[in-house]
């Protein structure tokens, strides 16, 4: 048997508003709608979400997005953009309590993100910009490094140097799937332990991971069955959080509709997990 080439480290413990990850804490959840469409429906599901994570005893981080820079189609639904959607994002911030995680594109956009939002995203298309990723790391808040579709696990290790340099070690990593061929991604699991192995927490994007990038003629499809059976053996595996794009009704979705959870499934698929988790 060859040696690991990547040595065991402890999973230091990342805090985003009350929520921990790593370092011994129960799973985490990620969640919300791929994009704000308007702020009834921001609100309405915010509320839902908070509600269901005070029934399950959820450590739960609201997830949305202000503007989809990254779309198929230039005609695509993109969301309110920057100004509208943080100011949407603070309300739910404000009312609810919720730690917020939003995704920035621009190196522009990180200070005003990092004014509302307790966790700055580094989208997987963008995970080699230096720029950007300095930019996120000197924000001083939790950086989620989204491991690009193009990436071997180990390599994330170079994303890594690039905010630890900047003296942020408030790093979350998130598996999200690998290309295989064309519109198609794969999860392999192993990527969680390699990942873990640099010593923080790691995320499983269960939603994106059963994309079918640029699978629909006009946009990005997927197969958004397969998310509960991903999302369990994550869990088995062993990752510190789980990530889920949410909708009342996904086939009415402005974004990300095919791999969408519905909102009904999330509480039985949480008790679930959480049972892996304590048993993981």
């Amino acid at each position: 048997m060859s040696k690991n080439p990547f040595p065991k480290a402890p999973v230091r413990a990342v805090k985003a508003g009350r929520v921990k990850f790593g370092g011994g804490a129960p799973l985490a959840l990620i969640a919300g709608p791929c994009v704000l469409e308007n702020r009834a429906m921001a609100f309405d599901l915010a509320a839902r979400l908070v509600a269901l994570a005070r029934k399950e005893n959820i450590p739960l981080v609201f997830k949305a997005s202000y503007d989809k820079a990254n779309r198929t189609s230039g005609q695509a639904f993109r969301g309110p953009g920057l100004k509208v959607g943080l100011a949407i994002l603070a309300a739910i911030k404000e009312k609810h309590g919720v730690p917020i995680l939003v995704d920035v594109h621009q190196v522009s956009e990180v200070q005003p993100a990092a004014e509302v939002a307790d966790i700055l995203q580094l989208p997987a298309f963008l995970c080699r910009q230096t720029d950007l990723v300095v930019a996120l790391g000197e924000s001083g808040r939790v950086v989620n490094i989204k491991k690009g579709q193009f990436l071997a696990p180990w390599d994330i290790r170079h994303v890594i140097e690039k905010v630890v340099a900047t003296g942020n070690r408030n790093i979350l990593l998130t598996e999200r799937g690998v290309s295989f061929g064309y519109n198609n991604l794969v999860a392999d699991m192993r990527s969680l332990l390699i990942m873990r192995q640099f010593g923080y927490p790691v995320v499983f994007d269960a939603t994106h991971s059963v994309q079918l990038p640029g699978g629909r003629a006009e946009g990005t499809g997927g197969d958004g069955q397969w998310a509960p059976y991903l999302s369990r053996a994550a869990v088995a595996t062993g990752c510190d959080a789980l990530f889920w794009e949410t909708h009342r009704n996904p086939a009415e979705a402005k974004s990300d509709r095919d791999n969408a959870l519905p909102l009904a499934l999330l509480g039985p698929l949480w008790r679930q997990c959480r049972r892996l988790d304590e048993l993981a």
